[in-house]
């Protein structure tokens, strides 16, 4: 049997869970792999109908999935609450997606006489790849994970769902299956739609099975590089989109530490520790002023770390990485100036010794210098610890980008007259993020059209996003038809259809009543 642990304790429990066997797997991908094809053929306004009843089923388990998400996460039910929200928002948006239609990026050449001669009638559009397996991550029990957005995602492209769960959550992940499942049954889906499961083997073993099409992980940069050498095994590899790892600067300029520093500083606390620092998008490095104004700035982002409670981590492996590598961290030349080093004060000598306490550490403050910044110094902490960088110029930033490792995210925090001094950081800010964010913070990520999740290696391994709509991208590859009779096509490429946006001999060409979007 599989056992669950609650964070807050330390304390593990037997669930009816197993490991899935190898026929499990099998069976599960077969199922999926029937489903995608099911989904494909009965078209977009089934899938809309279907991502609007998950969003209603979702709502309608809200409760129990935020009070076992809470005895298996220790987040507390105000997030766990908002992410149940979160999850629902997407189901719905990606149904609104789905109706408008832009998104399969239908195009019409029709056969003409052109200047290289007769040319063939061309007819092209996104389809689904296929069964798709997804990776539920540790800290989103919900928005990334069996409820996520890589499921909307692939519901909305046309593609079945199997879902690896976490082995942080395990009975959150069986219960929000069952909740998936029950939106299936309630508009006809196929069966085989949705599935799940459980364990490292069956993760391995669902990534390399033939009826798979792609997959989508989010976790750490290990276990990426297993499952991607499992995919390159297969004799026809697949596609593997993988969130992996961030930094997040963010820069303050000498205005904006001056103008509103305290500020500054409740904000940056708030980001880093929010969650227990166990979010994709917390900032681990702030290149703050070597002056008065960014000393008033450090000092209470200082105060705000000494005067916080040791907060809970999700699992012990977190906890023990984030001891081993704050403690590394100071190895390599960064000095602890507020918190516990990676170890709160209910902790015994070795690690794990009184389970009872659970899985807890100290917010952490760390500091060196911009011009003494290595590599060792910009290493990923995953949890409530964030480097101060001291710099004199801007130029020692610049430099000092070079050593952090490219990120989701970059943030700068600066005064509306300080636009010279954008200027020359806006090189460095585009090729390092993907995603630039000015005078707020990168934590919360925004669930909308324009959004963009994703940023260079190694925050993830492709150019796409994880949020928001262009998301469904991941689970979609072009088809064109040439010289193919009406009967032949789907429907969004048939003449005379005219309900989403085409584009028609090169014109764009809008439907005389364009569906709104919602918004995020």
């Amino acid at each position: 049997m599989l056992t669950t642990t609650n964070p807050r304790t330390g304390v593990s429990a037997a669930t009816t869970l197993e490991p899935t066997t190898a026929e499990g797997v099998d069976a599960a991908a077969r199922r999926a792999a029937a489903a995608a094809a099911e989904l494909q053929r009965r078209g977009r306004e089934f899938r809309a109908t279907l991502l609007e009843a998950m969003a209603a089923s979702v709502e309608n388990a809200r409760g129990r999935l935020v009070a076992i998400a809470d005895a298996e996460t220790g987040l507390g039910t105000v997030r766990l609450n908002s992410e149940v929200s979160r999850s629902a928002f997407q189901f719905q948006l990606f149904a609104e997606a789905v109706r408008e239609g832009s998104y399969v990026e239908a195009m019409i050449d029709h056969a003409a006489e052109t200047p290289l001669g007769p040319a063939p009638d061309v007819r092209r559009m996104l389809v689904s790849v296929g069964a798709v397996a997804v990776f539920g991550s540790s800290n989103f029990p919900f928005a990334f994970s069996v409820l996520g957005g890589d499921t909307a995602s692939a519901i909305a492209a046309g593609s079945s769902v199997v879902i690896k769960a976490h082995g942080s959550h395990l009975l959150t992940s069986q219960l929000s299956l069952e909740v998936l499942q029950e939106a299936a049954r309630a508009v006809d889906a196929p069966d085989g739609t949705f599935d799940a499961v459980f364990g490292q083997e069956a993760g391995l073993a669902l990534v390399v099975h033939p009826a798979i099409r792609a997959a989508s992980f989010t976790g750490s940069l290990f276990a990426a590089e297993s499952l991607q050498r499992a995919i390159n095994t297969r004799p026809d590899p697949i596609p593997f989109f993988g969130e992996l790892s961030s930094v997040n600067p963010i820069i303050v300029t000498e205005g904006a530490a001056r103008a509103r520093g305290e500020a500054i500083a409740s904000g940056l606390f708030a980001s880093f520790t929010g969650s227990a620092g166990q979010l994709c998008t917390k900032p681990g490095i702030a290149f703050i002023p070597d002056s008065a104004s960014g000393q008033a700035l450090v000092e209470s982002l200082k105060a705000l770390t000494q005067e916080a409670r040791p907060q809970v981590l999700l699992n012990d492996r977190i906890r023990n990485s984030f001891g081993v590598i704050s403690e590394r961290l100071v190895g390599a030349g960064a000095v602890e100036i507020a918190g516990g080093s990676g170890r709160s004060e209910h902790e015994q000598d070795t690690p794990g010794e009184d389970p009872s306490q659970g899985f807890t550490v100290a917010p952490t403050l760390l500091e060196t210098t911009a011009s003494s910044l290595t590599g060792e110094l910009a290493e990923e902490c995953f949890g409530p610890l964030i480097v101060v960088a001291r710099y004199s110029t801007v130029d020692e930033v610049r430099d000092a980008f070079g050593q952090v490792p490219r990120s989701l995210t970059a943030t700068v925090h600066a005064k509306d007259d300080e636009g010279p001094i954008i200027t020359r950081l806006a090189p460095i800010l585009e090729a390092s993020a993907g995603r630039i964010v000015f005078n707020s913070y990168p934590t919360g990520v925004r669930v909308t059209w324009a959004q963009h999740h994703g940023g260079p290696w190694p925050s993830t391994n492709s150019q796409h996003t994880s949020v928001g709509v262009t998301a469904v991208r991941r689970f979609l590859r072009p088809l064109a038809w040439q010289n193919a009779p009406q009967s032949a096509l789907p429907e969004e490429l048939r003449d005379g259809f005219s309900t989403i946006p085409r584009r028609i001999d090169g014109a764009l060409v809008l439907p005389q009543s364009v569906p709104q979007p919602v918004g995020g």
